[in-house]
């Protein structure tokens, strides 16, 4: 049986990391829709000057979103190894881990509402009021 390299060094672990983080956004197109939204979301975030707990809820939120979206991925693959034909149970667990990246998504759209809708609401109030 082939032993697996010594992956323990910090180097390995650090380049597996990466590696998975290059085949997720290369390879996943929600994980990019996921990389601009961040972006989108952390702009805004500077431009209504959100205080520090919001940010740490804005960025728990964003990286929630994207970590299950990494799990989502890694699921699949692992359900496509074991599964190749098409089975009801892998299509269920592929389904309920799409779902659960869906649930966060949408959680971090109800999030960013709560965060961005307060100051965006009082800087158009007070630009109609000059």
């Amino acid at each position: 049986m082939n032993q697996l390299p010594n992956q323990s060094t910090w180097k390995n672990t650090f380049r597996f990391a990466w590696a998975g983080l290059i085949y997720l956004l290369r390879t996943q197109r929600n994980a990019r829709i996921h990389v601009v939204a961040a972006f989108a979301a952390c702009g805004l975030g500077w431009y209504v000057r959100l205080p520090g707990t919001q940010w740490a809820i804005l960025v728990l939120t964003i990286t929630i979103v994207f970590i299950l979206e990494g799990i989502n991925t890694a699921i699949e693959a692992t359900v496509d190894l074991a599964s190749p034909q098409i089975h009801p149970l892998a299509k269920t667990a592929k389904d309920v881990c799409a779902a659960m990246v869906l649930v966060a998504a949408f959680t971090a759209v109800l999030v960013g509402l709560l965060l961005f809708l307060p100051p965006m609401m009082a800087r158009f109030h007070a630009a109609a009021s000059r």
